[in-house]
């Protein structure tokens, strides 16, 4: 499952200057081989300069769409508050991880071009990303905040990027801060 791992990207403040760079590398082999031990499969890790010396985690999965309804609203064809409603598996090297699901609502409408706004869950293994943007008709990826979870993403926020959507080759990196 994919996971967070605890301590080896927060840098406190103060400490960046007075680093030993043996004394680092021994701490990260240290914390490494711990969060391997206990099976912790964060995909990595980032120095981040987040506000309190915050971590970053990335998490680089595969999505795989197994349902999609579309609700046509108003009169035939787009108008406001159309939905496409989604679910899918949540994949990592080829194993199932987690599933997720969303919608889409047409907010906005300016000839041809559609204004949607949209709101993701993904669930993994210790907890759940929620995720939300605007997002126009046609474009092949989307970038949506991480707005919170639950477990150990609780106090999450970031950024999610999904990549060729509603292909078989669709994919997500998210980057949450704690």
């Amino acid at each position: 499952m994919v996971t967070s791992s605890p301590g080896t990207a927060g840098v406190r403040r103060g400490e960046r200057g007075n680093s030993n760079p043996r004394a680092a590398l021994i701490k990260l082999f240290a914390v490494s081989l711990v969060t391997a031990l206990v099976g912790v499969c964060a995909v990595g890790s980032a120095d981040a300069d987040t506000p309190e010396g915050g971590q970053a985690d990335v998490l680089e999965l595969k999505i795989q769409n197994d349902q999609h309804a579309t609700t046509d609203l108003g009169p035939a064809g787009p108008s406001l508050g159309d939905m496409d409603v989604y679910s899918g598996t949540v994949i990592r090297n080829g194993r199932r991880v987690g599933r997720g699901g969303g919608s889409c609502q047409v907010v906005h409408i300016n000839g041809k071009d559609l204004t949607m706004q949209c709101l993701i869950t993904i669930e993994l293994e210790r907890g759940s990303l929620t995720m939300q943007s605007l997002w126009g008709s046609g474009k092949s990826s989307l970038d949506m905040a991480i707005t919170g979870g639950t477990g150990i993403y609780s106090n999450a926020r970031g950024t999610a990027r999904y990549w060729d959507i509603a292909t078989p080759n669709e994919r997500l990196r998210a980057e949450i801060l704690h």
